[in-house]
């Protein structure tokens, strides 16, 4: 069994900065993917970045420059940096993380219970 724990969201005004953590635990060792996903009220999940154990990243094209996705791979942690934050950006955001390679390309993955990042003044 694999668990996420995210941490590290809250409030913060537009133009601020937070950032997120996701621990990997249970039987696992360095998974293939890490990544964080949100999902604004009304809207559909969506992806934030992904980042494999090589250090491969991919960004959702709206978040690049502002959003940076990192990773140590000997404590299974991902984080995730957001700057120059935006009302936009409020969201459940969720952490994820597929084990193997074979894993990421069929969608088979496991999910945090998610932390809150509001952007108001």
């Amino acid at each position: 069994q694999v668990q996420l724990v995210e941490s590290g969201g809250g409030l913060v005004q537009p133009g601020g900065s937070l950032r997120l953590s996701c621990a990997a635990s249970g039987s696992i060792f360095s998974p293939y993917a890490m990544g964080w996903y949100r999902q604004a009220p009304g809207k559909q999940r969506e992806l934030v970045a992904v980042i494999t154990s090589g250090g491969r990243t991919n960004y959702a094209d709206s978040l690049k420059g502002r959003f940076t996705i990192s990773r140590e791979n000997a404590k299974n942690t991902v984080y995730l940096q957001m700057n120059s934050l935006k009302p936009e950006d409020t969201a459940v955001y969720y952490c994820n993380t597929a084990l193997t390679y074979s894993d990421y390309i069929r969608l088979r993955s496991y999910w945090g219970q998610g932390t809150q990042v509001t952007v108001s003044s």
